[in-house]
């Protein structure tokens, strides 16, 4: 299990630019699946995750080049037998990114294997969403209870109107993606309408798809009889540019983000300015200024300010993690309320521990009384529980006074790359225990 060593307490300053975005990339790498043309996507972030799937669509077959971030597939002759292997279900259950291989599998295959996918560990994440959505096409689901998987079949998928029980991304893009080639139309409402769903929909359309009402919660879907290829460029990560925004207020002595595409941030940058940081947009870039003090606004009628996740266009669970780190140190308090999963607020224990003033009301809500930088949180030991509350745990290693150890690292590699040697350009003091 590989560590990082932090010496705490020196400023950053420069400039970065964020990775592609890694929840864009697990969906647009699984639509390959779909032709057994050539697929070429631009930008791909070279972290863990992303190669884990790239790995996994070339054991079953899948042709794969690379020129640095851009890369090639050809799903022109899959060996579907791999998917009743051991090892297949073994590596599914490492990827949660392995079950939106399904949706585009069983569209084009009439096949596909359903194993219990990993991730983080941050609470239950339930797949009822892509099970509901694949029987409403026409999918059948045969338990196999020697390997702890299900087989799903279809003949013909047929296109429905469907309501989803909640607007799950990886639930509507798997969903999308089995609908592509369905016979028929297919609705699907209470979709998710996240920038990477719709960078998505753009994609399937460039190879041949019918989607139209992207940006909304309402899809309509055209079935087509086969797609074709084309070329992706994925967007910048908004999750990495947070953290980067995040970073430049505790450590920061005024760091340049470039190339956001700030029109794909949502409320982003406005969250960060609700907490008093300062996030200046200059054209496509977004500059950090060094800040001594950032106060935390209240409601209008002067109440405590809270923030909560929520679907797009609501601020992003992944983020929480991040904003929380930061109120430890402004002025005021904020109370912060994760909707989505149970166990994502944990991590706070580690804050408290170095110096951090938070009551964690119940698995859901948290509230940080900031420090307004008059207590410098302490240094420690740490583990990384998540990929979010990893980068977390970093930022406030990186401000903390003393030295951090922060284990299980490979965590926080799921989703950020090459991120020690990135920060120390701009002046951290992070080393890599292997």
């Amino acid at each position: 299990m590989a560590a990082f060593i932090i010496e705490g307490g020196h400023p950053l300053s420069g400039t970065i630019q964020p990775q592609g975005a890694k929840n864009e990339a697990l969906q647009v790498i699984c639509a390959t699946l779909l032709t057994n043309e050539v697929v070429t996507i631009q930008n791909i972030p070279h972290i863990r995750d992303v190669m884990n799937l790239i790995q996994l669509l070339k054991d079953i077959g899948v042709k794969v080049t690379n020129n640095e971030d851009t890369y090639t597939f050809q799903a022109d002759d899959l060996n579907m037998d791999y998917l009743q292997s051991s090892e297949f279900v073994e590596k599914c259950a490492q990827l949660r990114g392995s079950v939106m291989m399904i949706g585009p599998l069983l569209a084009r295959m009439g096949k596909a294997v359903i194993a219990k996918p990993g991730g983080d560990k941050i609470g239950r994440r339930r797949l009822d969403t892509h099970f509901l959505g694949f029987e409403r096409l026409g999918a059948h689901f045969n338990p196999v209870p020697e390997q702890n998987v299900y087989e799903i079949s279809a003949s013909q998928l047929r296109g429905q109107y469907m309501l989803l029980d909640e607007a799950s991304v990886t639930g509507t893009a798997n969903i999308v993606m089995a609908a592509v080639l369905a016979h028929g139309t297919t609705t699907i409402y209470n979709a998710a309408c996240e920038p990477y769903l719709q960078q998505l929909c753009k994609m399937l359309n460039q190879m041949g798809a019918h989607i139209s009402g992207i940006a909304s919660n309402l899809l309509t879907i055209e079935g087509v009889e086969h797609l074709h290829g084309t070329t992706h460029k994925i967007l910048p990560d908004m999750i990495e540019v947070g953290s980067f925004v995040g970073m430049a207020a505790m450590v920061g002595q005024g760091i340049r983000i470039k190339n956001v595409s700030v029109k794909n941030l949502g409320i982003i940058p406005s969250t960060f300015r609700r907490m008093g940081i300062k996030v200046k947009e200059e054209g496509d870039d977004l500059f950090v200024p060094h800040m001594r003090h950032y106060e935390i606004q209240s409601f209008i009628d002067g109440t405590i300010m809270t923030l909560a996740d929520a679907p797009w266009p609501g601020l992003t669970p992944d983020l929480l993690s991040v904003l929380i780190t930061v109120a430890t140190q402004a002025r005021g308090s904020v109370l912060f309320h994760q909707k989505m999963f149970e166990s994502r607020l944990f991590f706070v224990d580690k804050l408290i521990d170095m110096g951090a003033q938070i009551i964690l009301c119940d698995p859901h809500r948290a509230v940080v009384v900031g420090h307004d930088r008059k207590v410098q949180l302490r240094g420690g030991r740490m583990s990384s529980p998540d990929i979010r509350a990893g980068i977390a745990l970093l930022i406030a290693a990186m401000s903390a006074k003393g030295t951090s150890r922060i284990d299980n690292i490979e965590q926080i590699d799921r989703g950020y790359e090459n991120i020690e040697c990135r920060l120390n350009a701009l002046g951290a003091h992070i080393e890599r225990l292997p």
